[in-house]
């Protein structure tokens, strides 16, 4: 398997492995989740990821994503308004019943 070398986007930073076993990447990254790979023996990458909890996963796949997506664009062409408050709050009222 034949590997390329891409330009990195910024020049390289030489860092230090604490005692502790830990480096710092910098506070722009504080809190960020991170996937670490070990591509060959002292070779590292390291990148920056959203990791989906396994009980959230759903909204994420169909049918539910198509639906969300659908709703986010109704609620961002339908603007709020308190013209149907009354008559919504008196129609939820009337459910409970």
């Amino acid at each position: 398997m034949e590997r390329t070398m891409s330009t990195p986007a910024s020049a390289p930073v030489v860092k230090v492995v604490g005692a502790n076993g830990q480096i710092s990447l910098g506070k722009h990254l504080a809190g960020r989740q991170v996937l670490i790979e070990e591509q060959e023996p002292g070779v590292w990458l390291v990148r920056t990821a959203t990791v989906i909890p396994d009980n959230e996963r759903w909204l994420h796949e169909e049918p539910a994503a198509s639906g969300l997506r659908e709703a986010m664009d109704w609620a961002q062409s339908h603007p709020p308004s308190d013209e149907q408050a009354d008559a919504t709050l008196k129609r939820l009222r009337n459910r409970r019943a």
